[in-house]
């Protein structure tokens, strides 16, 4: 039996869990030149997803430096996204424009 989902966010959420929509996604929030808070945001959607708190320590961060870096405001360092990126199975690229 299916999983009734209620709103948009969960099946958001639900739709993260697959490593190709949530590659695609986020390569999506990357594209937004004009809003580079949209990736944050992506990313953190993508660590819902996984789950916040498995996510964050199999990164080695703690959850409430996880929040505030994935937050609007967030400046995480890159070595905090690459730590993050990875936990999520996924590896960062950059391709000629």
């Amino acid at each position: 039996m299916k999983k009734r989902i209620s709103n948009y966010h969960e099946y958001l959420i639900e739709s993260l869990k697959d490593s190709r929509e949530a590659t695609a996604y986020l390569n999506a929030a990357l594209a937004e030149e004009d809003d580079p808070a949209a990736f944050l945001t992506a990313l953190k959607n993508v660590a819902e997803a996984h789950g916040i708190s498995y996510t964050a320590k199999k990164a080695g961060l703690n959850r409430e430096s996880f929040y505030r870096m994935l937050s609007r405001r967030g400046n995480p360092k890159i070595s905090s996204l690459y730590s993050l990126i990875h936990a999520l199975g996924l590896n960062l690229r950059v391709e000629p424009a």
